[in-house]
This record gives structure tokens, sequence and C-alpha cells, in this order.
């Protein structure tokens, strides 16, 4: 938290010091850091902002969430089972720092570092990739004409699978979810890769290959030891979709992705947030701390070696109502399992917006995951959750939010610390993003 703390007194110094620093440079293609990035899933490929040279846009993302949430399971009289006494009170602040380049005329940089996170309170990189919209030094007019339609990102990036990410909170970044806490089953990771988008008429398609790891590795994985070729594979998905304002009060979005590895060392499609959970210490047993297990409240479904899964997911937005849902289905394994698993999730939230600038909403959101369990056993569990909230915009670049949350597990085998669990209870989130 200090070295949190001294990079914030620094920024409001230069902030304050340096008056131009408050006239950020425009970025093509960019999506917004604040209130006006909400509704937005890939980036568009209207050319809105004319090239005048290099320009650097820092940025940032700033969270404090109040946690007012209680626990309970079957507990025994293992402590491996007994859950952690937890009481209201502050979470760990936690920031980004977004910088936004513009390298060259249809050319930008994205680079985002994790300055304060759950699970990593120290100062570290998220990702960072480099988008093309414009090829135009290869000097060929058939890659210009192709490139009116093509946006493609190489590096390590936030996967473009499915559109939840697009809604979901990422560390300092409570901006773009109108919950405080993500979904259950909240496929996010960062691998090393390239993808292409194309977009033309509200239409889009995907085409994309990573890793399948979310770190640059050279050795082989666990599984298949003795032969490292078939040890990892890299990560195919897929996404497919329309997307379209209809009229002025109507818009209509449906897509459709696919993500598979047939082999990998760590795979992290489920438990790929490193930053950590929103939940802090919810269901956690009496050894665990604030950092670690970081993904409380989630279900990781334990692929770590080989991965199906599809996702769909409509948008709706009728004047300020609006529905997103999320039909989920995956089946994988861990390197100590023979046969896949299967695991699915559905969520849907409505939610409303009002206000001359929809700066005001409440919505709900209804989530629930079935799955099996890994073990001889192949117990089938399920998981739901429901959660109530609302927030309010006092200008475009600071949000107020809250909510209230009620998750139960079912089905979970006595010998767990999941076992008739529950927890219930509200949060409070204030977010800055500019």
């Amino acid at each position: 938290m200090k070295k949190f703390s001294s990079l914030l007194f620094a920024a409001f110094a230069l902030s304050a010091s340096a008056p131009a620093f408050a006239q950020q440079p425009e970025i093509q293609y960019f999506r917004p850091n604040d209130q006006k990035g909400i509704h937005m899933f890939e980036t568009p490929k209207e050319d809105t902002v004319e090239f005048k040279g290099l320009a650097v846009r820092m940025g940032g993302h700033f969270s404090q969430t109040f946690q007012g949430i209680s626990h309970s399971n079957m507990a025994d009289t293992n402590a491996i089972y007994r859950l952690k006494e937890i009481t209201p009170g502050f979470n760990l602040a936690t920031a980004n720092l977004n910088i936004d380049v513009q390298l060259a005329d249809g050319v930008r940089l994205n680079l985002v570092t994790y300055l304060s996170s759950r699970h990593h309170p120290e100062t570290w990189v998220k990702a960072g990739f480099i988008q093309f919209d414009k090829l135009t030094f290869l000097k060929s007019a058939a890659i210009d004409n192709a490139m009116q339609y093509l946006t493609i990102r190489a590096g390590q990036m936030q996967m473009n699978y499915g559109d939840a990410q697009f809604r979901r909170a990422d560390n300092g970044n409570g901006m773009y979810s109108p919950f405080v806490g993500n979904i259950i089953l909240d496929a996010f990771d960062t691998q090393i890769g390239t993808e292409i988008v194309f977009q033309n008429k509200g239409w889009l398609g995907m085409v994309a290959v990573t890793s399948g790891e979310n770190k640059g590795l050279v050795t082989p994985g666990p599984d298949n030891a003795n032969d490292p070729n078939k040890s990892k594979a890299p990560a195919i998905y897929l996404k497919a979709g329309y997307d379209k304002q209809m009229n002025e009060d109507l818009r209509l979005r449906l897509t459709g992705s696919m993500y598979s590895t047939a082999s990998s060392a760590r795979n992290y499609l489920y438990d790929g947030d490193r930053a950590g959970s929103r939940y802090y210490l919810v269901m956690e047993n009496l050894a665990a701390s604030t950092a670690s297990p970081h993904y409380s409240g989630h279900f990781i479904p334990g692929f770590n070696d080989q991965v199906t899964a599809i996702m769909i997911n409509p948008f709706v937005k009728y004047k300020g109502l609006e529905f997103f849902g999320t039909f989920e289905t995956a089946n994988g394994r861990s390197h100590n399992e023979i046969d896949t698993r299967p695991v699915q999730q559905i969520a849907g939230e409505l939610v409303y917006r009002f206000g001359k600038t929809e700066n005001v909403f409440v919505g709900g959101r209804y989530n629930k995951v079935t799955g099996t369990l890994a073990g001889a056993a192949a117990t089938e569990i399920d998981i739901d959750r429901i959660q109530i909230g609302a927030g309010w915009f006092l200008t475009p670049n600071i949000l107020l939010k809250g909510e209230y949350v009620s998750q139960n597990y079912n089905g979970f085998p006595t010998a767990n610390r999941f076992a008739g669990g529950a927890f219930n209870g509200f949060m409070l989130e204030a977010a800055v993003g500019f």
C-alpha cells in the first residue's frame, strides 16, 4: 500500500503541476476508460480521430469497496472445512495504470499495470498488446482495403472469448460492470497470441490463436512429461455475431464464442483473474489469507489441462432498459484425470439506466452454475446467486454503486467446505476511471 499511495500522490502532483495533463490526446479505435466505454464491446472500426503523430495517453482506474457479508456451511470438527470468521469492513483499495500510445496511423499500443490488487499488493503488469486497424506502411491498396474491416491484435492480452469479459470488473476498473462482483464461472485470462477481428455492417467474426498459457513457458507440462511434444498445445478461439443499432432507441447484439485447447501445462481460462475476486474471504477456511485463495465466491472447475468451452451472449438495449445474458457450456479435465467433465452456466441481468445521460441505474442478475466435481464419486453440484444493485455516475469519471448478493452451494459432499454453504450481504464500491 505504501507503493500504491506514492504512485497515487505522484499522479495527482503531475496533474496539478502540468495543466496539459488534463488535455488527454485522442487515441484511434479506443475504448474510453470512463462511462463512455460501458456499452462498447470490440473497439469500433469508424475512423473518427485524425492522426497527428505519436501520442501518449495516461489513464487509470481506482476502486475501493466496503464489504458486509456473512457466510456459513455444515462445518464438522475438521479445521480444513471450518470457515474463517469475517466481519464488515473495507477491502484493499485496488488500482490500474493504463497507458495507450498512438504509434502510427491506425496503430496503437495498450499496457495495463496493476498498481495494487488483492492477490498481488505489489505493482505488476497485467498485459499489453499492439493493435493494427491500418497497415498503411505496407503501401498496398489491397491490404488498405481489407483493413477497412479488419482489426489485428498481438501480444499478451485479455482474450476476446465471450462478451461477459467486456462487462466485468477488472481489479481497479469497476466502471463497466453494473454490479460489484463478477459471474460465478468467470472466463477471463491473459494469454500470448494474435486475434483477427472482422466487422462490417453489424456483422462480426474473429479467429485467434494463443499459447494456451497465461505466461511465457518453454518447459513441458506435468502431463505426458516423458513426451514434451504432447504436453502443450495452442489454444484456438473463435467468435461470430451481429451487433446493430436498429434505430435511435433499439440496439441488438448476439454473439457465439468457442475456446479450445487439447493440452496445457497450466490453463487458466476459469481462474485467470490474477487480481482476485471482489468478495474477500467468503467461503474460505481458517488457513486462508486476504491475498490467497483470491477467487472467493467463484467456481473453479479445475480444467487446467484440456478444455473446450462455448459461450452465447445476447444483448438488447431499448432506450434505458438493457438485457445481457450468458449461456456457457464447457468440458475439460485436469492433469490427473483421464476423462473430461462438464460444467454449464446461465446468467441473465436486467438493468435500467435513467437520467439525462443515463447516469443512474438499477438492476438485477441471476446466475447459476451446474457441473461435475473431479474424483471417483463424480458428484453433481450446483451454485446459484442473486445480485441486486444500483449505481450513480456523479460524473462520467466517478461511479458509486452497491449490491445485495446471495449465493448458495448445493450437492457438495460433506468433506468439503462448500457443503451446505451459503453467503449473503451487501457490497459498496466507489470507482474512478479516466
